[in-house]
């Protein structure tokens, strides 16, 4: 874990294992408690029923990138010159049908489900976990806990919220025990958050808009804790998204669900994160120019020249930076 004083613009080097002790009692610490989905899953195309159709032409991967409505999804398919608007793809034995709606700017398509007793209960059984396309190889088993935060509970992520793979129980306990408060927010993560940037001014990106909650309890304590003067610390960049969309909503945070697809970059002013940990970001991302918003473009820059000279891994399973 690499340490940036947003103030003084100097770095260090330390273990995420010393993460609690640069947090202060009475901080409020904000974790992001979506559940990856397996979203990657394969059908066939309605009408190649043979079992040699089903494993050669007829086989079609699909990778849910984002939820639009409660039967509606944004997604990537493969092969995606033959699966046609209006073609109907077949999951497992007919447990899922879902049509081909719709297709997008970048290739993606809209696809609608038939409605089922238990949609998510169908993708659990017949899904596949989304590692990282840098991982070369096939997803296992154990994946489906690894590829999840210590603490992810509600399901709709395509994606892990990456910052929060540091965690452990343990960490956890010991960060309780410096008398720091714990709240979660929930934003499901869809793939366009890692997108790269695709227009030539910042002012023209435009991001996908990602599903989020805010409870009872976490609205409670973000406004208590705003109004002590505490410390608010996001854990990951989906975290502070989250929190700051909704400070531009309201003086005073409430529970509620909605959507957002706000993007903050250089010039952005923070109205509640003051202090983030998030991971190493890559060029030409929206991600990298949330951390160049929140602690200086020049001063992160200097500090990810010196994470590529000290080796940090970068990506999803990499290391963490904590900026305060």
């Amino acid at each position: 874990m690499m340490t940036l004083d947003r103030v003084t613009g100097a770095w260090a080097d330390r273990q995420f294992r010393q993460f609690p002790e640069m947090l202060r009692p009475g901080d409020l610490l904000v974790l992001n408690d979506s559940r990856v989905i397996p979203a990657r899953l394969f059908a066939h195309r309605a009408g190649l029923h043979t079992q040699a159709d089903h494993h050669t032409t007829g086989r079609v991967q699909v990778l849910l990138a984002e939820q639009l409505s409660e039967w509606e999804w944004k997604a990537l398919v493969r092969p995606g010159r033959k699966v046609l608007t209006g073609e109907t793809l077949v999951f497992g034995n007919d447990d899922l049908c879902a049509k081909i709606v719709a297709h997008g700017e970048f290739g993606e398509r809209t696809i609608r489900f038939d409605p089922v007793a238990d949609f998510f209960g169908a993708v659990e059984r017949l899904g596949h976990m989304p590692l990282p396309p840098y991982i070369h190889r096939e997803d296992e088993p154990s994946d489906r806990e690894r590829y999840q935060t210590v603490y992810a509970r509600e399901r709709g992520s395509v994606a892990a919220p990456t910052a929060g793979l540091h965690f452990t129980p343990e960490v956890l306990a010991a960060i309780r025990m410096r008398g720091v408060e714990i709240a979660t927010v929930t934003l499901h993560v869809g793939l366009g958050t890692f997108q790269p940037v695709r227009v030539d001014r910042v002012e023209d990106v435009r991001l996908h808009a990602e599903r989020y909650t805010i409870s009872p309890e976490t609205a409670a304590a973000m406004n208590a804790a705003r109004r002590e003067g505490r410390r608010v610390v996001a854990t990951g960049t989906t975290t502070v998204r989250t929190l700051e969309h909704c400070a531009q909503m309201s003086p005073e945070f409430v529970p509620h669900s909605g959507s957002t697809n706000i993007f903050i970059s250089p010039g952005f002013e923070f109205r509640v994160v003051g202090a983030l940990l998030t991971n190493f970001h890559l060029p030409h991302s929206t991600l990298l120019m949330l951390v160049c918003a929140f602690a200086g473009r020049e001063q992160v820059l200097a500090a990810y020249r010196h994470a590529v000279e000290a080796r940090y891994r970068f990506f999803s399973y990499g290391d963490c930076m904590f900026l305060a």
